[in-house]
C-alpha cells in the first residue's frame, strides 16, 4: 500500500509536469547559482586565462520531501586553447522520481575577440545530444488495470541531436551573455490515436549579467543576474547580491520572481579550489508541501604551468 501512494504521489507530480509539457512548453532545469555554472547555459562562456584548466559540477535536490522532486547534476570542463579559442564540455542529468530521466551531453566552443583594451567579446557554439528516457512501469494512476492516460502507456527511450549558440562580452569588472543553448525543438511524447499528448523541448533564451564592485580592499559587492525566456512560458527572472570577503568567503542572497527566496554561500578552501551551498526557499502554495531546495558546488581550477599564483583575476564568480 505504502507504494502504491507513492506511486500515486510520483504520477500526480509527473502528469503536472506533462501538462506543463502541453500548455506551457518544456523548462530547462534551473539552478540558484548559475554564475558558477555558466558553461551549461551559455557555449560563449570565456575566461582568456591560459593554461588554466577549469572543472566544476553541481548538484541540485529541488522541492525536498515531495515524492518524485526533480533532482538535477551538471558537470563541466573548459580552457583556452590560445588567446582567441577556448573549448568545452558539459553534461546535465535531470531527473524526475527516477521515472524521468534526461541527459544532455554537449562540447562547446568559443571564439574570443578583444574589442578594447581590457574587454572581450566571445562568440559560442555547443553541439550535441539530449537523451530522453521514461519509466512508467507500475504505475497506477487510477482503480482498475488499465489507465486512461496514454501519457503513461509506454516506456520512451530516445537521442535527439542539439545546437546551441550564445555570446558573452567581458572585462575585468563586468560581464553580460546572451544565449539559446538548445535551439532545436524536439518532441518527446507523441500523439496517440488523434489525441495530442506533446512534450516539446522548446527554445530557452538566457540574458545573464554580473558586475563586481570594491567596496575596499577587504570587500566586493558583486550582484547578478539571470533571465530565462521560453515560448508560452512566464519569464523567469533571477537577481542575486553576493558579498566577497577577503577574497576567500562569499555570502548572498537571491530571489527567483514569484518562486524562491535564496541563502548562498561559498569558501576559497585553496587558491584553485572552490567549494558553495545554496538554499532555496519555495515562495509559491508549494511551500506547504516540501522544506526547500538544495544546491552544492565544486570548482577546480588546474593552473598547468602556475602562471596565475593564486591570483584570481575573474570577476565573474567562477
Amino acid at each position: 500500500m505504502k507504494n502504491l501512494n507513492i506511486y500515486h504521489k510520483v504520477a500526480a507530480l509527473l502528469s503536472l509536469t506533462l501538462l506543463s509539457f502541453q500548455g506551457f512548453a518544456q523548462q530547462d532545469p534551473q539552478f540558484t547559482q548559475y554564475m558558477y555554472n555558466m558553461s551549461v547555459i551559455n557555449p560563449a562562456y570565456a575566461t582568456a586565462e591560459q593554461d588554466i584548466l577549469n572543472l566544476g559540477g553541481l548538484y541540485r535536490t529541488q522541492w525536498v520531501g515531495m515524492e518524485g522532486a526533480p533532482k538535477t547534476g551538471t558537470f563541466f570542463a573548459h580552457k583556452p586553447i590560445n588567446d582567441k579559442i577556448e573549448l568545452g564540455i558539459s553534461f546535465t542529468n535531470d531527473n524526475i522520481g527516477d521515472v524521468v530521466d534526461e541527459n544532455n551531453i554537449y562540447a562547446d566552443f568559443a571564439y574570443v575577440l578583444p574589442v578594447g583594451l581590457e574587454s572581450h567579446l566571445s562568440l559560442g557554439l555547443k553541439a550535441g545530444f539530449t537523451m530522453f528516457n521514461t519509466n512508467f512501469d507500475g504505475f497506477i494512476l487510477q482503480s482498475g488495470d488499465v489507465s486512461t492516460d496514454i501519457a503513461f502507456n509506454e516506456n520512451i527511450n530516445k537521442t535527439f541531436p542539439n545546437l546551441g549558440i550564445g555570446a558573452f562580452y567581458f572585462t575585468d569588472t563586468y560581464y553580460l551573455g546572451l544565449s539559446a543553448p538548445n535551439l532545436l525543438s524536439t518532441k518527446h511524447l507523441e500523439s496517440e490515436n488523434g489525441i495530442a499528448s506533446t512534450g516539446v523541448q522548446s527554445v530557452h533564451y538566457y540574458l545573464t549579467g554580473g558586475y563586481v564592485f570594491d567596496v575596499n580592499d577587504n570587500l566586493k559587492f558583486k550582484p547578478a543576474f539571470m533571465a530565462k525566456a521560453v515560448k508560452g512560458a512566464p519569464l523567469a527572472i533571477d537577481v542575486t547580491a553576493n558579498m566577497l570577503i577577503n577574497e576567500k568567503l562569499e555570502v548572498g542572497l537571491g530571489y527567483r520572481l514569484d518562486d524562491a527566496v535564496s541563502a548562498l554561500v561559498n569558501f576559497r578552501v585553496t587558491p584553485d579550489l572552490r567549494i558553495g551551498y545554496a538554499y532555496d526557499y519555495t515562495t509559491t502554495n508549494l511551500s506547504s508541501y516540501n522544506s526547500g531546495s538544495h544546491e552544492i558546488f565544486i570548482l577546480f581550477d588546474i593552473d598547468l604551468f602556475g602562471f596565475r599564483g593564486g591570483y584570481n583575476r575573474s570577476p565573474r564568480f567562477f
